[in-house]
């Protein structure tokens, strides 16, 4: 690849910033609504169970079933995405997760709750590793970091924001001879359509086809994220690669293991507020929502610990990991309301702030179709533990009576998780000494990890 001049520097600087204020807020306003549409059923737990039978295990279960078909379909999906572009193919995801959002009002027992969580997760398969793609196409090394925290920015938001517009929207309970679950689905449904219909007009397959581009913006975009075309995109293939570079493993287990954490408590904390003596349902949804003050710290916060360390992303891949692991005794030890929701705040800022760290990894090692393939593969593996998370829960709060002894899920398995990070270290200096790639190269005095604390 040529060296870049100081012209096009230039204009690649240009055309990245027309990208943070075009293409990126389209993509945080889909994993906004994702995000708000696959966890609002929370809100829902104890209204379900008593219209709709649902107990505390049938619901764990339910909620963790999404990410079965979600996990199933995420590589095809990836590589249909790769094949016939990203307008049609995430404005399609958006309207058909919408539908069935909608479609979740008509829930009545045990059995459509689950096949309605099965449909909702094959639905939306795909959304996340797409976007991940996507910011592989569009931008440099150097700036998908921050592409990927403003991402998860917008989920961490979401939880913010939903819970309590979630909580307010339960009230309803009674208008139109609906319960106030059934007016929740509706009404966060009917967004998402909409928002599927915005990015069909508004969202470019690639910098070539952006309007709002000049021809050289595109050109140098493209040049500098441009990626390895040649490796093949089969199952078979995938496979293969993820053999083949054993980093990928490592790194999706201790993302399965972080799943966990992350959608257990997220299924769960409104029952936990609950569990306090709040019987108010929009007071719930504003104290849930104290948790995802925590996760919007984290990945601000934990970058810019990496930005005045560089070089150390293991190190504080297994810092955050034990981190979660004392929290969650402290949680289960603690008995003051307030004092608890503080710690599991704290829990969050780690569990999810350190995500951008495994993605950014994982794009300075991977391009082209082979970054549409590890990037769905290592999700895949990471959100088979989205549903362990919420069916652990389920089965400790039917085993104990009590929400909170979920968290004993978070402490085993984060243990387990401290494990894989000297394996992963020893993987990941194994494969940079072998395959010195020419982002690693340009980019070896700051970690692509760092890069997020820049812009933040």
């Amino acid at each position: 690849m040529t060296a870049p001049t100081a012209a096009s520097d230039i204009v690649h600087a240009r055309a990245t910033r027309k990208v943070f204020l075009r293409l990126v807020p389209l993509l945080m306003a889909a994993y906004f609504m994702a995000f708000v549409d696959r966890t609002n059923v929370g809100l829902a737990k104890n209204a379900l169970e008593i219209d709709a039978g649902i107990n505390a295990a049938a619901y764990g279960l339910g909620a963790g079933l999404f990410f079965i078909t979600y996990a199933f379909l995420e590589v095809p999906s990836n590589l249909i995405l790769h094949r016939i572009g990203a307008k049609v193919w995430i404005s399609r995801i958006a309207v058909t997760w919408g539908l069935i959002t909608i479609a979740m009002m008509f829930i009545s027992s045990p059995m459509t709750f689950y096949i309605l969580r099965l449909l909702l997760g094959a639905a939306e398969a795909g959304l996340y590793p797409g976007i991940m793609y996507l910011i592989t196409t569009w931008f440099a090394q150097k700036d998908r970091a921050t592409a990927v925290g403003l991402i998860l920015t917008a989920s961490s938001v979401a939880f913010i924001v939903a819970n309590p517009i979630g909580g307010a929207i339960m009230q309803l309970d009674g208008i139109a001879g609906l319960h106030g679950w059934q007016w929740l689905f509706v009404l966060e449904g009917i967004p998402t359509v909409i928002l599927g219909v915005i990015l069909f007009f508004m969202l470019p397959n690639s910098p070539e086809k952006a309007p709002w581009l000049e021809p050289e913006e595109a050109r140098e975009l493209t040049r500098r994220a441009v990626g390895n075309e040649t490796e093949e995109s089969n199952p078979g293939a995938i496979v293969r690669t993820a053999m083949s570079k054993p980093f990928l493993l490592a790194i999706a287990g201790i993302y399965f293991i972080n799943q966990i954490a992350t959608y257990g408590v997220i299924f769960f904390v409104p029952s936990i507020v609950e569990a306090m003596n709040v019987t108010d349902s929009f007071m719930i949804g504003l104290i849930s929502g104290v948790v995802g003050i925590g996760a919007v710290i984290g990945v601000v916060f934990i970058p810019r610990v990496l930005k005045r360390n560089p070089g150390t992303e293991v190190r504080l891949i297994g810092i955050t990991t034990a981190a979660v692991t004392v929290l969650a005794m402290l949680f289960i030890l603690v008995g003051n309301p307030v004092a608890k929701m503080l710690i599991l705040s704290a829990a969050m800022l780690f569990i999810v702030g350190v995500q951008p760290l495994y993605w950014s990894v994982l794009m300075a090692r991977l391009g082209g179709v082979a970054a549409a393939a590890g990037l769905a593969f290592v999700n895949t593996i990471g959100l088979t533990g989205a549903f362990v998370g919420p069916y652990a829960f389920g089965l400790a709060e039917t085993a104990t009576g009590s929400p909170s002894s979920g968290l004993w899920v978070v402490v085993g398995t984060t243990f387990l998780g401290l494990l894989l990070v000297p394996l992963l270290r020893k993987l990941l200096e194994r494969h940079d000494s072998e395959n010195p790639t020419q982002e690693l190269v340009e980019h070896k005095t700051e970690k692509p990890a760092v890069i997020l604390g820049h812009a933040l």
